[in-house]
Protein backbone atom coordinates (compact mmCIF):
# COMPACT_ATOMS: atom_id res chain seq x y z
CA UNK A 1 0.00 0.00 0.00
CA UNK A 2 3.05 2.23 0.43
CA UNK A 3 3.72 2.61 -3.50
CA UNK A 4 -0.26 3.54 -3.72
CA UNK A 5 -0.24 6.41 -0.93
CA UNK A 6 3.05 7.80 -2.37
CA UNK A 7 1.12 7.99 -6.04
CA UNK A 8 -1.58 9.67 -3.79
CA UNK A 9 0.18 12.35 -2.06
CA UNK A 10 2.20 12.94 -5.19
CA UNK A 11 -1.34 13.63 -7.44
CA UNK A 12 -2.51 15.87 -4.91
CA UNK A 13 0.65 17.94 -4.84
CA UNK A 14 0.33 18.06 -8.63
CA UNK A 15 -3.34 19.54 -8.49
CA UNK A 16 -2.28 21.76 -5.76
CA UNK A 17 0.45 23.28 -8.28
CA UNK A 18 -2.08 23.37 -11.63
CA UNK A 19 -4.36 25.66 -8.98
CA UNK A 20 -1.45 27.78 -8.31
CA UNK A 21 -0.21 27.49 -12.40
CA UNK A 22 -3.76 27.89 -13.78
CA UNK A 23 -4.38 31.11 -10.84
CA UNK A 24 -1.00 32.59 -12.22
CA UNK A 25 -2.36 31.86 -15.80
CA UNK A 26 -5.45 33.85 -15.91
CA UNK A 27 -3.52 36.69 -13.45
CA UNK A 28 -0.58 37.22 -16.64
CA UNK A 29 -3.79 37.20 -19.54
CA UNK A 30 -5.65 40.02 -17.30
CA UNK A 31 -1.75 42.00 -17.11
CA UNK A 32 -1.11 41.44 -20.57
CA UNK A 33 -4.44 42.79 -21.63
CA UNK A 34 -4.19 45.99 -19.88
CA UNK A 35 -0.45 46.44 -21.23
CA UNK A 36 -1.55 45.24 -24.74
CA UNK A 37 -4.05 48.11 -24.60
CA UNK A 38 -1.16 50.80 -22.92
CA UNK A 39 1.02 49.91 -25.91
CA UNK A 40 -1.48 50.43 -28.35
CA UNK A 41 -2.51 54.00 -27.22
CA UNK A 42 1.10 54.99 -26.99
CA UNK A 43 1.90 54.05 -30.53
CA UNK A 44 0.14 56.37 -32.86
CA UNK A 45 2.24 59.58 -30.94
CA UNK A 46 5.32 57.96 -31.25
CA UNK A 47 4.21 57.51 -35.03
CA UNK A 48 2.97 60.82 -35.23
CA UNK A 49 6.52 62.43 -33.66
CA UNK A 50 8.01 60.74 -35.88
CA UNK A 51 5.82 61.61 -39.24
CA UNK A 52 6.35 65.10 -38.02
CA UNK A 53 10.11 64.80 -37.83
CA UNK A 54 10.13 63.62 -41.64
CA UNK A 55 7.70 66.04 -42.66
CA UNK A 56 10.02 68.73 -41.38
CA UNK A 57 13.02 67.11 -42.27
CA UNK A 58 11.93 67.71 -45.82
CA UNK A 59 11.41 71.65 -45.03
CA UNK A 60 15.03 72.29 -43.41
CA UNK A 61 16.76 70.15 -45.83
CA UNK A 62 20.49 69.60 -44.07
CA UNK A 63 20.26 69.83 -40.32
CA UNK A 64 23.22 70.15 -37.89
CA UNK A 65 21.92 69.11 -34.34
CA UNK A 66 24.09 66.83 -31.89
CA UNK A 67 21.60 63.76 -32.04
CA UNK A 68 22.31 63.61 -35.79
CA UNK A 69 25.65 63.87 -35.67
CA UNK A 70 27.86 60.70 -35.84
CA UNK A 71 30.09 60.62 -32.78
CA UNK A 72 33.76 58.91 -34.13
CA UNK A 73 35.79 59.60 -30.71
CA UNK A 74 34.53 57.91 -27.74
CA UNK A 75 35.08 54.84 -29.02
CA UNK A 76 32.27 53.75 -26.39
CA UNK A 77 29.00 52.71 -26.71
CA UNK A 78 26.33 52.23 -24.22
CA UNK A 79 23.76 49.26 -24.21
CA UNK A 80 20.39 49.03 -22.40
CA UNK A 81 18.96 45.98 -21.71
CA UNK A 82 15.58 45.46 -20.84
CA UNK A 83 14.66 42.40 -18.80
CA UNK A 84 12.28 41.38 -15.89
CA UNK A 85 11.89 41.31 -11.87
CA UNK A 86 10.44 37.90 -12.10
CA UNK A 87 10.60 34.86 -13.46
CA UNK A 88 8.26 31.99 -14.56
CA UNK A 89 8.13 33.70 -18.21
CA UNK A 90 9.80 30.74 -20.03
CA UNK A 91 12.35 31.76 -22.56
CA UNK A 92 11.60 35.55 -22.64
CA UNK A 93 14.73 36.60 -20.66
CA UNK A 94 17.10 33.68 -22.05
CA UNK A 95 16.35 34.95 -25.64
CA UNK A 96 16.72 38.48 -24.59
CA UNK A 97 19.94 38.05 -22.93
CA UNK A 98 21.20 35.81 -25.80
CA UNK A 99 20.94 38.10 -27.98
CA UNK A 100 22.65 41.40 -25.90
CA UNK A 101 25.93 39.31 -25.33
CA UNK A 102 26.34 38.50 -29.43
CA UNK A 103 26.21 42.36 -29.35
CA UNK A 104 28.71 42.66 -26.73
CA UNK A 105 30.90 39.79 -28.24
CA UNK A 106 30.39 41.94 -31.50
CA UNK A 107 31.88 45.32 -29.88
CA UNK A 108 34.42 43.53 -27.79
CA UNK A 109 36.22 42.46 -31.82
CA UNK A 110 35.72 45.55 -32.78
CA UNK A 111 37.55 47.36 -30.00
CA UNK A 112 34.87 49.27 -28.56
CA UNK A 113 33.75 49.43 -25.07
CA UNK A 114 30.39 48.87 -23.83
CA UNK A 115 28.64 50.78 -20.86
CA UNK A 116 25.97 48.34 -20.17
CA UNK A 117 22.82 49.90 -18.51
CA UNK A 118 20.62 46.53 -17.05
CA UNK A 119 17.01 47.16 -15.85
CA UNK A 120 15.26 44.13 -14.18
CA UNK A 121 16.48 42.00 -11.71
CA UNK A 122 17.29 39.07 -13.92
CA UNK A 123 19.71 41.13 -16.70
CA UNK A 124 21.43 42.45 -13.22
CA UNK A 125 22.01 38.96 -12.32
CA UNK A 126 23.07 37.48 -15.36
CA UNK A 127 25.68 40.02 -16.11
CA UNK A 128 26.78 39.47 -12.93
CA UNK A 129 27.37 35.99 -13.21
CA UNK A 130 29.46 36.55 -16.11
CA UNK A 131 31.29 39.04 -14.35
CA UNK A 132 30.45 42.53 -16.70
CA UNK A 133 30.16 45.28 -15.14
CA UNK A 134 27.23 47.80 -15.17
CA UNK A 135 27.37 51.15 -15.58
CA UNK A 136 23.57 51.57 -14.31
CA UNK A 137 21.08 49.07 -12.64
CA UNK A 138 17.38 49.79 -12.66
CA UNK A 139 14.87 47.19 -10.97
CA UNK A 140 11.92 49.94 -10.29
CA UNK A 141 10.52 49.85 -13.05
CA UNK A 142 7.89 46.73 -13.12
CA UNK A 143 5.03 45.95 -15.63
CA UNK A 144 3.63 49.65 -15.83
CA UNK A 145 6.44 51.58 -16.90
CA UNK A 146 5.60 55.23 -16.69
CA UNK A 147 7.22 58.32 -18.86
CA UNK A 148 8.12 59.66 -15.68
CA UNK A 149 10.27 56.87 -15.13
CA UNK A 150 11.65 56.99 -18.71
CA UNK A 151 12.19 60.34 -19.37
CA UNK A 152 15.03 60.60 -17.16
CA UNK A 153 16.83 57.68 -18.42
CA UNK A 154 16.80 59.29 -21.69
CA UNK A 155 17.69 62.71 -20.72
CA UNK A 156 20.96 61.42 -19.42
CA UNK A 157 21.18 59.55 -22.50
CA UNK A 158 20.73 62.33 -24.48
CA UNK A 159 22.87 64.78 -22.66
CA UNK A 160 25.97 62.03 -22.83
CA UNK A 161 25.79 61.77 -26.17
CA UNK A 162 25.66 65.10 -27.09
CA UNK A 163 28.48 65.81 -25.04
CA UNK A 164 30.28 63.33 -26.92
CA UNK A 165 31.20 61.04 -24.12
CA UNK A 166 29.63 58.19 -26.31
CA UNK A 167 29.48 57.02 -29.99
CA UNK A 168 25.99 55.72 -30.00
CA UNK A 169 23.32 54.46 -27.87
CA UNK A 170 21.35 50.78 -28.26
CA UNK A 171 18.57 49.34 -26.54
CA UNK A 172 17.77 45.71 -26.47
CA UNK A 173 14.31 44.95 -25.69
CA UNK A 174 11.70 41.95 -26.59
CA UNK A 175 9.63 44.03 -29.45
CA UNK A 176 6.00 42.49 -29.40
CA UNK A 177 4.42 41.77 -32.68
CA UNK A 178 1.76 39.11 -32.12
CA UNK A 179 0.67 37.40 -29.10
CA UNK A 180 2.30 33.95 -30.39
CA UNK A 181 5.42 36.42 -31.98
CA UNK A 182 7.85 38.13 -28.90
CA UNK A 183 11.23 38.75 -30.91
CA UNK A 184 14.37 39.82 -29.44
CA UNK A 185 15.98 42.71 -30.84
CA UNK A 186 18.64 45.49 -30.56
CA UNK A 187 17.88 48.95 -32.08
CA UNK A 188 19.85 52.14 -32.01
CA UNK A 189 18.13 54.99 -30.54
CA UNK A 190 20.99 57.25 -30.68
CA UNK A 191 22.05 58.90 -33.56
CA UNK A 192 19.27 59.16 -35.17
CA UNK A 193 18.87 58.99 -38.86
CA UNK A 194 17.57 61.85 -41.17
CA UNK A 195 14.75 60.98 -43.05
CA UNK A 196 15.91 61.56 -46.64
CA UNK A 197 13.91 62.36 -49.54
CA UNK A 198 10.68 60.33 -50.63
CA UNK A 199 11.76 59.91 -54.54
CA UNK A 200 9.37 57.33 -55.31
CA UNK A 201 6.39 60.31 -54.23
CA UNK A 202 4.70 61.12 -56.61
CA UNK A 203 5.23 57.92 -59.15
CA UNK A 204 2.82 54.93 -59.79
CA UNK A 205 2.89 52.89 -57.46
CA UNK A 206 5.22 49.82 -57.24
CA UNK A 207 4.17 46.15 -57.60
CA UNK A 208 4.84 43.78 -54.51
CA UNK A 209 6.09 40.25 -54.52
CA UNK A 210 2.04 39.42 -53.56
CA UNK A 211 1.06 41.36 -56.61
CA UNK A 212 -0.63 44.38 -54.58
CA UNK A 213 0.50 48.10 -55.10
CA UNK A 214 2.81 49.93 -52.99
CA UNK A 215 2.46 53.46 -52.97
CA UNK A 216 5.12 55.79 -51.31
CA UNK A 217 4.87 58.13 -48.70
CA UNK A 218 2.81 60.94 -49.60
CA UNK A 219 4.92 64.59 -50.17
CA UNK A 220 3.77 67.71 -48.11
CA UNK A 221 1.74 69.48 -50.63
CA UNK A 222 1.66 73.45 -50.00
CA UNK A 223 3.45 75.95 -48.39
CA UNK A 224 4.05 75.63 -44.45
CA UNK A 225 4.94 78.46 -42.11
CA UNK A 226 6.60 77.62 -39.12
CA UNK A 227 6.38 79.39 -35.59
CA UNK A 228 9.01 78.74 -33.90
CA UNK A 229 11.19 78.69 -37.19
CA UNK A 230 11.06 74.98 -38.79
CA UNK A 231 14.34 73.99 -37.66
CA UNK A 232 14.38 75.19 -34.12
CA UNK A 233 11.48 73.42 -34.08
CA UNK A 234 13.09 70.46 -35.16
CA UNK A 235 15.98 70.69 -32.31
CA UNK A 236 12.97 70.64 -29.82
CA UNK A 237 11.63 67.75 -31.64
CA UNK A 238 14.42 65.67 -31.74
CA UNK A 239 15.22 65.06 -27.87
CA UNK A 240 11.56 64.05 -27.65
CA UNK A 241 11.57 61.62 -30.55
CA UNK A 242 14.39 59.57 -28.93
CA UNK A 243 12.04 59.49 -25.23
CA UNK A 244 8.93 58.80 -27.34
CA UNK A 245 10.99 56.04 -29.01
CA UNK A 246 12.34 54.73 -25.39
CA UNK A 247 9.46 54.48 -23.55
CA UNK A 248 7.85 52.55 -26.74
CA UNK A 249 10.31 49.95 -26.06
CA UNK A 250 9.46 49.59 -22.25
CA UNK A 251 6.00 49.54 -23.34
CA UNK A 252 6.64 46.52 -25.84
CA UNK A 253 9.18 44.84 -23.20
CA UNK A 254 6.46 44.60 -20.90
CA UNK A 255 3.88 43.35 -23.64
CA UNK A 256 5.89 40.19 -24.12
CA UNK A 257 6.45 39.86 -20.74
CA UNK A 258 3.27 39.37 -19.78
CA UNK A 259 2.39 37.32 -23.31
CA UNK A 260 5.26 34.90 -22.56
CA UNK A 261 4.33 34.53 -18.59
CA UNK A 262 0.81 33.70 -19.98
CA UNK A 263 1.94 30.85 -22.25
CA UNK A 264 4.25 29.61 -20.17
CA UNK A 265 1.63 29.22 -17.42
CA UNK A 266 -0.64 27.70 -19.73
CA UNK A 267 1.74 24.83 -20.64
CA UNK A 268 2.79 24.39 -17.38
CA UNK A 269 -0.87 23.87 -16.40
CA UNK A 270 -1.55 21.78 -19.40
CA UNK A 271 1.61 19.59 -18.48
CA UNK A 272 0.21 19.31 -14.75
CA UNK A 273 -3.12 17.77 -16.30
CA UNK A 274 -1.43 15.09 -18.11
CA UNK A 275 0.32 14.80 -15.13
CA UNK A 276 -2.28 14.34 -13.16
CA UNK A 277 -3.78 11.68 -15.62
CA UNK A 278 -0.60 9.49 -16.03
CA UNK A 279 -0.48 9.39 -12.62
CA UNK A 280 -3.78 8.48 -12.03
CA UNK A 281 -3.14 5.49 -14.35
CA UNK A 282 -0.10 4.37 -12.44
CA UNK A 283 -2.25 4.50 -9.15
CA UNK A 284 -5.31 1.96 -10.32
CA UNK A 285 -2.45 -0.26 -11.84
CA UNK A 286 -0.87 -0.31 -8.37
CA UNK A 287 -3.94 -0.83 -6.52
CA UNK A 288 -5.03 -3.55 -9.07
CA UNK A 289 -1.49 -5.48 -7.95
CA UNK A 290 -1.93 -5.11 -4.56
CA UNK A 291 -5.84 -6.56 -4.62
CA UNK A 292 -3.97 -9.28 -7.14
CA UNK A 293 -1.46 -9.86 -4.53
CA UNK A 294 -4.25 -10.28 -1.61
CA UNK A 295 -6.25 -12.63 -3.51
CA UNK A 296 -3.50 -14.97 -4.09
CA UNK A 297 -2.72 -14.83 -0.26
CA UNK A 298 -5.93 -15.57 0.69
CA UNK A 299 -6.27 -18.46 -1.77
CA UNK A 300 -2.95 -20.19 -1.02
CA UNK A 301 -3.92 -20.10 2.47
CA UNK A 302 -7.46 -21.57 1.72
CA UNK A 303 -5.16 -24.12 -0.10
CA UNK A 304 -3.05 -24.84 2.47
CA UNK A 305 -5.84 -25.48 5.04
CA UNK A 306 -7.88 -27.99 2.72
Amino acid sequence: MAKARGIVKRRKAVQNIRKITRTMQLIATARFQAAYNRATACKPYTERVTQLMEQLSEHCGDVEHPLLTVNTKARRSVLMVLTSNRGLCGGYNAGLLRSSLQYLKQCEGQGSAVDIHAVGKKGIAYFRFLGYPMAATRTDIEDKPQFAQVEPIASAMIEAYARQEVDSVHVAYSRFESTARQRPETIQLLPLRQAEPDKTAGQPGRASAGGHQESGRQPVSGVFEFSPPAKELLADLLPLMVKARLFQCFMDAAVSEQVARMVAMKSATEAAGDMIRSLGQQYNRARQSQITMELLDIMGGANALA
